[in-house]
């Protein structure tokens, strides 16, 4: 998963959190905030009634029976009631509670302001009620609000974060675009410095940089030393060659050591080989090949054909050619493509069974053109696959193994990508091979 989309469901999922944290805890906060808002309705309330009591008079409200009066749908009321003298009532401070009170024939529960105080020498009850409907209406009222503005706050937090994410993240999509995707070799990597704001993405642009230009000089480091390595070793290689042609001519030398040198030449043929193909290689990655020909695969696959025709019937396998359409690559190196596809077919006789057959397919797709060649031989252990590519590495031990030194896959992988092409291989053992060349 990539770390804007990490980021950004750690970011839902922490405010998913916070709007269920809030539906748990916000209810009786709320339930608090309307009960307070109640009882400081009531406190100014009776303060509003006893100013009008010392304005006007008690008289004004109370003619010797209690006074009250309730608002239309009977959801507060205020009375005044007075006291008679000998109860052994006395004023005291106001006080709220909540009591079911009966209201034309119908009991109400009510959050009730109760206090006795002193007018005109005589003792008097005041209260102020209020329904507690009406708390409840409040509390449902503030209770929905609040979570709809949590919801609505968390959402609008979600899409902010996502979108910042998106906006700090920038940088790092932009070099992995650039200079990490597809570059399958130093000399395609782009030194130009990544823009950016943000410090630890410039310090890894400039590791990155860094480290490629170190592993690009031990590459070339390495193209130089195998290439110098292959011209000198190709003059003695020569010179022995020509030593052991002479040895045979001599007419005085035996026949057990006629074969001996047989031998040796056999063994520094092959090493010749190798050195040629060592410095192919090592030239193919100095680029010192031009791709200035357009070539057709199924022009060069028929030569490839002839030119493996006596070892395709000396096992008795059978080729199948299934080119449709032919595809024409406009700037190629026809030597070059030839060597490609010969050691690709040439590897799947080598290795095929006996009676078997070899599929070269090709198809367009939509990022290209792609050539297969299947064989149906024994397959290749999945351990074996990602190491397949390596130079000098082989994974058939034996007697019965095949001659050689392990090349033949290492330059069609240079091959393919000196003509920006991909490479891949599918085995499953005890069914075959497929090689696809993927062109761009």
């Amino acid at each position: 998963m990539r770390l804007e989309a990490k980021l950004a469901l750690f970011n839902a999922l922490s405010k998913l959190l916070l709007v269920l944290l809030g539906a748990v805890v916000i209810p009786p906060i709320v339930s608090r905030v309307a009960v307070s808002h109640t009882d400081q309705r009531l406190h100014e309330k009776r303060t509003e009634v006893l100013q009008l009591i010392e304005r006007d008079g008690i008289s004004t409200f109370v003619q010797g029976e209690a006074y009250a009066d309730y608002n239309i749908l009977k959801q507060e009321y205020i009375t005044l009631t007075p006291l008679p003298p000998e109860g052994g009532h006395r004023p005291h401070p106001p006080r709220i509670f909540d009591e079911p009170r009966q209201v034309d024939n119908q009991v109400e529960d009510f959050r009730i302001l109760s206090q006795q105080f002193t007018s005109g020498g005589r003792n008097y009850r005041l209260e102020i009620g209020s329904s507690l409907a009406t708390v409840e209406l409040l509390t449902d009222t503030l209770r929905r609000m609040a979570l709809w503005v949590l919801v609505i706050g968390a959402l609008l937090t979600i899409f902010t974060d996502a979108a910042f994410a998106h906006y700090l993240l920038r940088p790092l999509r932009r070099l992995i675009s650039s200079k990490l995707q597809g570059v399958h070799h130093p000399s395609a990597f782009s030194y130009a410095p990544l823009e950016t704001t943000t410090t630890d993405f410039r310090r890894l642009d400039d590791s990155l940089s860094e480290t490629m230009r170190r592993v690009q000089t031990a590459f070339e480091k390495e193209r130089e030393f195998m290439s110098n390595v292959s011209h000198e070793l190709l003059t003695p290689v020569s010179i022995l060659q020509s030593r052991f042609e002479n040895m045979l001519q001599d007419p005085t030398l035996g026949h057990a050591h006629s074969l001996k040198i047989v031998d040796s030449q056999k063994t520094l043929y092959r090493l010749r080989n190798t050195v040629k193909t060592l410095l192919l290689i090592a030239n193919i990655e100095n680029e010192q090949y031009l791709r200035d020909e357009s070539v057709s695969l199924a022009a060069v696959l028929a030569d490839v054909t002839n030119e493996l025709e006596d070892r395709l019937a000396q096992r008795e396998i059978r080729l199948l050619e299934e080119l449709r359409p032919d595809y024409v690559l406009p700037e190629a190196n026809r030597t070059l493509l030839f060597t490609l596809l010969f050691n690709l077919v040439s590897n799947a006789i080598k290795y095929n069974r006996w009676g078997g057959s070899i599929t070269v397919q090709g198809r367009p797709e939509t990022s290209g053109y792609r050539l297969s060649i299947t064989d149906t031989g024994p397959g290749i252990a999945a351990q074996h696959l990602p190491h397949l590519f390596d130079r000098f590495r082989r994974f058939q031990a034996g007697a019965s193994a095949p001659e050689g030194y392990g090349l033949g896959l290492p330059i069609a992988k240079t091959i393919a990508e000196f003509h920006k092409a991909t490479l891949t291989v599918e085995s499953e053992e005890g069914k075959g091979t497929t090689f696809s060349l993927l062109f761009p």
